[in-house]
């Protein structure tokens, strides 16, 4: 997959070792579907295996990143359980964490329920001045089920983490920015421009740098301080100098 490629709901560009994936459902928000679900699976599959690809973007065509699950989709299913069964199916959440390639989420407008999950699975976040957070599956009667519960307090921190969940609570960039949520906010007509270098810069290193960063702390974060720094010692002497591994960690 090279180029620029339209699948039903996703937009695919690759651009000198970047990645741009954008939702496109801008009429419903972007809302989230089984067929963005699949399009992300066919995308995210692709990223995996090239190994031009450095650097990965992922954003929301028109007013919103993601506005949450398609509520069409979700209420004329047998049950919302059953809804949210045939989501797992295809498993894009941990596709995108467990990527090879550092993960940029350009974040405005509506981050909403799955969009926040999306946008947790991903390595950074910048949000623009615009943007709104919330998770509302409580109000819905039932709890998020991508990740929410797991990402967000090892993100935010326990107390900010069961706030938003238990409460539906809307936060603003700014908000957002304060308790960890995203990395940086930028003024809304920035955002695209301050994302493109970011990942040029981070496109810009030996690819093994920034996948071996990546082992070291999402690997090293479920293990005991004594066993992180180890790894982080195991991966750091596999360099020869010039960010180049020896060999595989």
């Amino acid at each position: 997959m090279s180029g620029c490629t339209a699948l039903e709901t996703v937009l695919f560009e690759k651009r000198r070792g970047i990645a741009c994936i954008t939702l496109n459902r801008p009429h419903v928000l972007n809302a989230y579907s089984v067929q963005m679900r699949d399009d992300l699976y066919v995308v995210l599959t692709a990223i995996r295996d090239d190994d031009e690809i450095r650097s990965v973007i992922l954003k929301g065509a028109g007013r919103a990143f993601c506005a949450g699950a398609d509520l069409t989709e979700f209420l004329t299913a047998p049950s919302p359980i059953a809804a949210r069964d045939i989501r797992r199916e295809r498993d894009i959440y941990r596709l995108l964490l467990t990527l090879p390639q550092p993960t940029i989420a350009a974040l405005h407008g509506y981050i909403i329920g799955s969009g926040i999950e999306i946008a947790l699975a991903c390595d950074m976040r910048v949000a623009s001045d615009d943007a709104v957070f919330a998770l509302p599956e409580t109000g819905l009667g039932f709890i998020p089920g991508a990740g929410a519960t797991q990402l967000l307090p090892r993100t935010v921190g326990r107390a900010q983490a069961i706030k938003m969940v238990l409460t539906g609570t809307r936060l603003k960039a700014g908000e957002a920015l304060r308790i960890g949520l995203v990395n940086r906010v930028v003024q809304h007509g920035e955002l695209t421009a301050y994302v493109n270098r970011l990942a040029g810069r981070l496109s810009s290193m030996p690819a093994s740098v920034p996948q071996f960063v990546k082992q070291a702390v999402n690997r090293g974060l479920d293990m005991p301080l004594s066993h992180g720094l180890r790894l982080e010692s195991r991966l750091s002497m596999a360099f020869r100098g010039d960010g180049i591994p020896r060999t595989a960690v």
